[in-house]
């Protein structure tokens, strides 16, 4: 996870015209980038979740 988020601030920078960028924007975009990955992973979990407990169901015992 932080090889793309690196990456996509060495992105960020390299396409930021001229100049410094504002102090601490990086700081607000890795939280904001860290927030994002976690709900991403929250729904990834819960759909596997709902999937493998409706499978495991369906499992009949002989």
């Amino acid at each position: 996870m932080s090889h793309l988020l690196n990456a996509i601030t060495l992105l960020k920078a390299y396409l930021t015209p001229g100049g410094r960028p504002e102090r601490g924007s990086v700081t607000v975009e890795h939280v904001l980038w860290a927030v994002a990955v976690i709900a991403i992973v929250g729904i990834v979990v819960a759909a596997i979740t709902s999937y493998v407990t409706t499978q495991a169901g369906l499992i009949s015992a002989p």
